[in-house]
């Protein structure tokens, strides 16, 4: 179940406006105060443990949680939260915002070590956690645990005037020097996201306000972000795409949002796409293909905008969205590293099977990866990217923050190729390359042909590489296929458009039960490898 947080009643209505939120608003907080004011009696966020408040609401529910977690982060910079999306999750970042102070969404789908490796690297000594998700995932953390639905619970008389009168008689930079939030700088950090760590160890990356807010406006220019838009909060806030769109976006550009904290759980998502008329949808091609299965098609009929990214979207997926629910999605690009968004496809400019084009204000450039000369339109290269958007670097990381962000460009470590028209177009990770023979394989381009030839639009391939003593490295594919259809993929292999050497043999192909994924709708990229390992080892 999604935690709850208990929501009492202001003893008045808030109904004064002190602004607009606006793209340039210097900080999150500042912002989040000018939407709450200006956009009182709108639905702001709701989830589906039944909470639903609306903007007014919702700032004045974010005061009342500063009086309690003021003793609790008395003191500290960085704070951590251990909360699915939902209200209440959404409420505590915004406390945090309102009082100065950097939250940071741990990932609760690492294992314990990973999570307590995140703590200590931000120096945090007391953790806000849903009290159910402790439980099911059985954590012992460090230091202090603060669980929120105690926090909330039964408001003082005084809390609630206390509250209610900040929310509603004091000036924007009255209420944020009463809060503590009123010292922090557009350049500031507005958070820590650390990375999935699909191909490493999670690093820190520190995202400031003007970065957050200034990739809000710049994806806004493509999808057009209106007031009355309600958008879908699956993904989770530890994901950098999650904690822009699902709790700045609300606060900049005044939408609503309905938070489900599982994003494969279809059967809860569909009625609360239905119940609050969603109207944006931000998943992955993954999440896509358990809608289509759960959803019906009546509650998406609202639904305006779908955009995925983190994996490649099959065009049958696409197809059958569009054909179930009137509604094509969108394929995009990001990096935590960019706050996320880098490239998108979108209604006026869409070419399918491309990432997009780049951004409003973001430089592009493809280089030799070994050379670093930069490449003309139509050759792959490494792609790097420069603008406002780019992270600070990352948390306590100086060297690998320098092997990544030099001169202000961001090195994404993708193989992309740009063509005349701007589009970008994804030839794999410089990573998901096995070096065979002399020969640079792309693990992403033999998968894409595997799970093509397999023909239904599911992810039945994963390539991976290990070391090899004759050529230097060898291909594995990881696979969930039963034996008749791999029997029929090998068998169309040897006349699919692939060099002989990038082909991989029967004995190559290793079963798995099933394909590991990380919380963020990624492939986890270790797992896979070590997966592999294991297996050639044996």
């Amino acid at each position: 179940m999604c935690p709850g947080i208990p929501f009492f009643n202001f003893p008045y209505p808030l109904i004064i406006a002190y602004g607009s939120p606006t793209m340039s608003s210097s900080t999150l907080q500042e912002t989040l105060i000018k939407t709450g004011r200006r956009f009182s009696d709108k639905l702001a966020l709701a989830d589906s443990g039944g909470a639903k408040v609306t903007f007014g609401e919702a700032l004045a529910k974010s005061i009342f949680l500063t009086g309690r977690l003021k003793p609790i982060w008395e003191g500290q910079e960085k704070v951590g939260i251990l909360v699915p999306p939902s209200v209440g999750g959404a409420l505590v970042n915004w406390a945090a915002l309102l009082m100065g102070k950097v939250p940071v969404n741990l990932n609760y789908t690492l294992s314990q070590e990973g999570i307590i490796s995140c703590i200590d690297q931000c120096g945090i000594t007391d953790v806000v956690a849903s009290e159910k998700l402790m439980k099911r995932l059985n954590l012992e953390l460090p230091g202090r645990v603060h669980l929120l639905e105690k926090l909330a619970a039964k408001p003082r008389l005084i809390e609630k005037l206390r509250a209610g009168f900040l929310a509603k008689a004091t000036s924007n930079e009255g209420l944020l020097k009463r809060l503590g939030g009123d010292k922090v700088k557009p350049d500031d950090l507005a958070t820590v996201i650390f990375s999935s760590g699909s191909t490493g160890e999670p690093k820190g990356v520190m995202l400031s306000h003007h970065n957050v807010i200034t990739n809000v406006g710049q994806v806004s220019d493509v999808y057009s972000f209106v007031e009355t838009d309600r958008m879908l909060g699956v993904l989770p806030f530890f994901h950098s795409f999650g904690f822009m769109a699902t709790i700045a976006g609300p606060a900049v550009c005044g939408f609503a949002c309905a938070y489900h904290f599982n994003p494969m759980e279809s059967k809860v998502i569909g009625p609360l796409a239905e119940e609050f008329g969603v109207t944006i949808m931000i998943a992955t091609p993954t999440f896509l293909k358990f809608y289509l299965r759960g959803f019906k098609p009546d509650q998406l009929k609202t639904l305006r905008l779908v955009v995925v990214g983190a994996e490649k979207l099959p065009p049958k997926v696409a197809d059958d969205f569009e054909a179930k629910f009137g509604c094509r999605p969108f394929e995009a690009y990001g990096c935590t590293e960019c706050s996320p968004g880098v490239a998108l496809n979108g209604p006026n400019a869409n070419r399918e099977g491309s990432i997009g084009r780049a951004l409003r204000d973001i430089e592009i450039k493809i280089v030799n990866p070994e050379t670093g000369e930069e490449l003309p339109d139509g050759e792959a290269g490494l792609l790097r990217v420069k603008g406002p958007n780019v992270m600070h670097g990352y948390l306590g990381m100086a060297e690998k923050t320098d092997e990544v962000l030099k001169d202000g460009w961001y090195n994404t470590g993708d193989i992309v190729r740009r063509d005349e028209d701007g589009y970008l177009w994804i030839e794999g990770r410089l990573s998901r390359f096995s070096k065979i023979g002399g020969e640079m394989v792309p693990h992403g381009t033999v998968e894409d042909t595997l799970n093509e030839l397999a023909g239904d639009g599911e992810r039945f391939f994963l390539v991976t590489g290990v070391p090899d003593e004759k050529k230097g490295e060898q291909i594995v594919v990881l696979h969930v296929a039963s034996e008749e259809l791999l029997k029929e993929v090998l068998e169309k292999l040897s006349d699919a458009p692939l060099p002989n050497l990038w082909k991989p043999k029967a004995n190559q192909f290793l079963k798995i039960d099933e394909m590991p994924f990380l919380g963020s709708g990624k492939i986890d990229l270790k797992s896979a490898q070590r997966l592999a390992e294991a297996e050639h080892a044996s």
